[in-house]
């Protein structure tokens, strides 16, 4: 479990936030040893400074919700604003904290402070061997039809954690995944409506060289499969062009499908590539709710709601994760933005297992798994 002491419980404060007690829920749903638990990153609305941390513990089957201050009493702010990835890599957390433009650096068994990577405008995290890679909007929050600054990947030490390089991509670029010596970037343009980015950067990390992928616009998540193939998702441009599903076949680096599915979240494991979405729409001003398994090998959709009880009410899904031993799916509900959330735990029965409160807009997971393998 992670370590709390009880003294940090009830004892801490901060000078310019008001400290927030960690609160610990049984829920008695004990797992594989291999897998010790997951951590859950809480966005927190923009401008609210309220990112926080959670975590399950599969050993003692406990929920503990805001684990970061009480692990951290002496840091005179909280986690920050906006979480906006989370990633375990060796022995160390790392949290994407975009709004406050930088990376927190934890001890991934205690979550406690190590350092951060100061980098504008990040958003998402991956690694290859002692890097460390994070896209960066570069420029500030801002709706701009014209916005000038271009994005980039930003690499970093993860021994000193410091920036070493980076390379200029699209504008806005989201997720990225490694597949060999290659680097790939989703570009969104997302504040450029509504000229948004069309295309997907890779980089060749060895000789730095670079190319771009024309996919379609608004392009947002990306997965990795063990085909050699990028699952890469657009969100549509919320008028005509409805959010999809695309599948670049990293040996020609080309765009060889595309899945009739929206897409607001996504996790693979296995052949198994499971959906979750809200899909807005300006011309209806209407939320549609759905969820989906694609097999990544067949490119078929195995199913159109992987959530068969009645008694699930999710108002916005939000985060996704598969437990890797027992294929559990864990869906968020952001609910309205602005309260805590719900954590769902669904079986592969599509019955729920057990839910719990989490912190605002729970969005991003990460298992702890023995050996230092992560998720």
């Amino acid at each position: 479990m992670v370590s709390l002491s009880l003294s940090l419980l009830f004892s801490a404060c901060r000078e310019k936030d008001t400290f927030i007690q960690p609160e610990m829920e049984s829920i008695g749903d004990t797992t594989h040893a291999e897998i010790m638990g997951f951590y859950l990153l809480n966005e927190g609305n923009m401008g609210s400074n309220k990112a926080s941390l959670d975590y399950y513990d599969f050993s003692s089957g406990t929920y503990t919700r805001n684990i970061y201050q009480a692990a951290n009493p002496h840091l005179p702010q909280s986690l920050g604003d906006v979480g906006n990835d989370i990633k375990i890599y060796g022995n160390r957390l790392y949290a994407v904290i975009n709004c406050s433009n930088f990376v927190e650096v934890m001890d991934a068994a205690t979550a406690k402070h190590i350092g951060t990577v100061n980098i504008p405008n990040c958003r998402y995290l991956r690694f290859q061997g002692r890097y460390g890679y994070i896209t960066s909007y570069a420029g500030p929050v801002l709706i701009d039809r014209n916005y000038k600054q271009l994005g980039y990947v930003a690499k970093f030490d993860t021994a000193t954690l410091q920036i070493v390089d980076t390379c200029h991509v699209g504008f806005q670029p989201d997720e990225l995944v490694v597949v060999g010596n290659r680097l790939y970037v989703a570009n969104s343009g997302g504040y450029m409506v509504p000229n948004y980015e069309h295309t997907v950067s890779v980089i060749d990390l060895e000789s730095k060289s670079s190319k771009t992928i024309d996919v379609v616009n608004n392009l947002h998540r990306l997965r990795a499969d063990r085909y050699g193939q990028v699952w890469v998702s657009s969100r549509g441009d919320y008028y005509g062009q409805p959010s999809r599903l695309y599948c670049i076949d990293t040996k020609t680096d080309k765009v060889t499908d595309s899945v009739a599915v929206a897409v607001s979240n996504m996790w693979i494991e296995g052949d198994s590539l499971y959906v979750c979405a809200t899909e807005f729409s300006y011309i209806t001003y209407d939320t549609e709710v759905t969820y989906a398994i694609v097999n990544v090998k067949t490119h078929e959709i195995v199913t159109r709601n992987f959530i068969q009880d009645p008694t699930v009410k999710i108002d916005v899904p939000y985060g996704i994760a598969v437990h890797p031993i027992t294929k559990d799916v864990y869906v968020t509900d952001a609910k309205n933005y602005v309260s805590p959330g719900v954590l769902w735990c669904i079986g592969q029965d599509g019955m729920a297992k057990w839910s719990v409160r989490t912190g605002d807009i729970p969005a991003h997971f990460c298992f702890r798994i023995k050996n230092n393998k992560y998720l």
